[in-house]
């Protein structure tokens, strides 16, 4: 009875400051376990990596009717979300050439310096406040085009929508459902509306690129732009919040790794990968399978819910050695962090850019900080999971 209750504790709130116990007793129930309410959670990493590679697997909510709008591409599969992934990637530049991500650099170093400069010795700073929220949003707006002053209009917004967006036992509308429909309706409007005030006078951002498209064959309707603008600013910063906030609480703790990376800050490429695997920014998702699927001997039934544990995976002993431990070295990591498969988050590179600047811009500032809490309090989403505040002593 213990496993089919898994996916119910991991999610409960008690469980985000450390799910990975969780994570072990669901690997070793084995590859395949079926819950209480008839869903399949899956935490093995060859299963997992294989299952986002399946073409059987569908991403869409209206393969079981929970939606009836065309969700963003995130959520569509293969045609549909090829064509709309493909057309939203190309305001960032060609395919291997630079684009507005590498153009994005130096102003992402000047922004983390900008925003540590204000970190006074012995001052108390929030780093989710203070430093790990402010910089991949004005990133993201910058690349949009958002208006400074116009920032706080959607942090309502994308906390209704990343809500919503969780990953729960039971598949009964919620209210936080409700209020992420809402929220996505109202942002999209907004974005909608900015996008349409640059329609023939562009100005060097996304949105501009998306209203002023020459080609009838590669524009964006109205619902698309706005499914694709609303998507982008979530995704654009949500994850990148949890994986500099993570990547500061991991190493307050593990200080002889911190001490090691401000002696050798060549070595930030490869802890941020790191830090990917050990506390991932993205712990779960969802898939629903087109037909009947075997996996490893369990016949999953077609149109069930099947939520594949990322995170687990990429603490599975049987692919990572020692994977309960944080190396910064760690040679062979294709860790699932970004997913993996043709939903591979295409907003990688931006955030391993950012993860990289801001924590090289934090380094000096962290050698005798020390945490005023830990545990320290976590937001409530299970699927996107970080800590809701990080205070710090300096």
């Amino acid at each position: 009875m213990a496993s089919e209750t898994l996916l119910a504790r991991i999610t409960d709130y008690a469980s985000r400051p450390d799910p990975y116990p969780l994570y072990a007793e669901l690997r070793a129930a084995g590859p395949v376990v079926r819950q209480a309410d008839d869903s399949y959670l899956i935490g093995t990493y060859h299963e997992v990596a294989a299952l986002l590679h399946d073409p059987r697997m569908s991403v869409d909510p209206r393969t079981r009717g929970e939606v009836t709008h065309k969700p963003p591409f995130l959520r569509l599969d293969d045609p549909e979300h090829h064509r709309l992934r493909t057309l939203a990637m190309r305001p960032f530049g060609p395919p291997h050439s630079p684009g507005r991500v590498d153009a994005m650099r130096d102003e992402i170093d000047r922004l983390t310096k900008d925003l540590v400069a204000s970190f006074e010795a012995g001052r108390q700073i929030d780093v989710v406040d203070d430093f790990a929220y402010p910089l991949p949003v004005t990133v993201i707006c910058r690349l949009l085009g958002v208006p400074h002053e116009d920032e706080p209009l959607f942090r309502a917004w994308s906390d209704a929508l990343v809500t919503a967006a969780d990953v729960r036992p039971g598949q009964d509308t919620t209210e936080a459902d409700k209020a992420g429909d809402q929220a996505r309706i109202e942002m999209g409007g907004y974005l909608v509306g900015l996008a349409e005030q640059r329609r023939g006078s562009p100005g060097d951002d996304m949105l501009s690129a998306f209203v002023n498209e020459p080609d009838p064959e590669l524009r964006l309707t109205q619902e698309e732009l706005a499914e694709t603008a609303v998507l982008l600013l979530i995704a654009g910063h949500e994850t990148t919040v949890n994986l500099i906030t993570n990547g500061v609480l991991t190493l307050l703790r593990q200080p002889e790794h911190l001490d090691h990376l401000r002696r050798d800050p060549g070595l930030l490429p490869r802890a941020v990968e790191e830090l990917l695997r050990y506390e991932p920014p993205v712990h779960m998702r969802e898939r629903i399978p087109h037909s009947d699927i075997d996996v490893a001997g369990t016949t999953i039934p077609e149109g069930a819910s099947v939520v594949l544990a990322l995170a687990s995976g990429s603490r599975d002993p049987m692919r990572f050695h020692e994977p309960d431990r944080f190396d910064p070295t760690r040679p062979d990591n294709q860790h699932l962090g970004f997913g993996s498969g043709i939903h591979l988050c295409y907003g990688g590179p931006l955030a391993r850019i950012e993860a990289q600047a801001a924590l090289g811009a934090l380094l000096p500032h962290l050698g005798a900080a020390r945490l005023v809490q830990d545990p320290p309090p976590y937001r409530q989403n299970a699927m996107l999971r970080g800590p809701r505040h990080l205070p710090v002593q300096l």
